[in-house]
């Protein structure tokens, strides 16, 4: 009988962007890592350096290939462009988020906050799992018997976390367990998920504003 196959996939948020007028950039372009994110991705680079990686796919968004570059070269690969990883669409796309949650609290945006269950303000999270869940299963099947890291977002990874956990799709984005340039590791024996963890690797760099489950 032959031993079972591990294969295992690596969910990578970006690191910290340079983002100094704090819009909410969303799929905006231009919006590059700063020093910080720079250096955590490096940091996450040596964290899997001895990792059996042999794929690594991001979103076509600048952060998500920035973070993704010093993987990719570690592990002498080509970066895999795959916009099913892609940030969420946000229709809050361009605002200034530095008054907080009260910023979208105006009443010209009502209209975009009439359901939290959709959400009303952007890409449905049913969509956003189905697409994320796509490109995972294309990612384990290439590198079937190894690892891949896939760079992708925030809010669409803590979303396929909860599809595959069995978990309610909609809920509170301050308890979201995803930290800049943190992974959430799928780990398949034979095709089927074993376990979900998640760690930081580049905790000692991250913003104390990013520190804890709340990121």
């Amino acid at each position: 009988m032959s031993a079972p196959v591990r294969t295992v996939v690596h969910l990578l948020r970006h690191g910290e962007v340079h983002n100094p007028e704090r819009v909410l950039y969303g799929r905006l372009v231009g919006y590059h890592l700063s020093d910080l994110g720079q250096q955590m991705a490096r940091t996450v680079a040596r964290h899997l350096a001895d990792h059996d990686v042999t794929l690594v796919v991001a979103s076509s968004l600048t952060r998500a290939q920035e973070t993704a570059t010093p993987i990719a070269e570690e592990h002498g690969l080509d970066i895999v462009t795959d916009d099913r990883v892609l940030e969420s669409v946000n229709r809050f796309e361009g605002e200034h988020v530095n008054a907080g949650p009260a910023a979208f609290a105006h009443p010209r945006h009502w209209a975009k906050l009439v359901n939290p269950f959709k959400p009303s303000w952007g890409e449905a999270y049913e969509l956003i799992a189905r697409r994320m869940l796509a490109a995972i299963d294309d990612a384990r099947l290439a590198a079937e018997g190894h690892e891949a890291v896939i760079v992708s977002h925030q809010l669409p990874i803590w979303t396929v976390r909860n599809r595959l956990m069995g978990r309610r799709l909609w809920h509170d984005p301050r308890h979201r367990q995803c930290s800049l340039a943190s992974l959430t590791t799928l780990t398949y024996q034979d095709g089927e998920l074993e376990s979900v963890t998640y760690s930081e690797p580049a905790a000692d760099l991250l913003p104390q504003a990013h520190k804890g489950a709340g990121a």
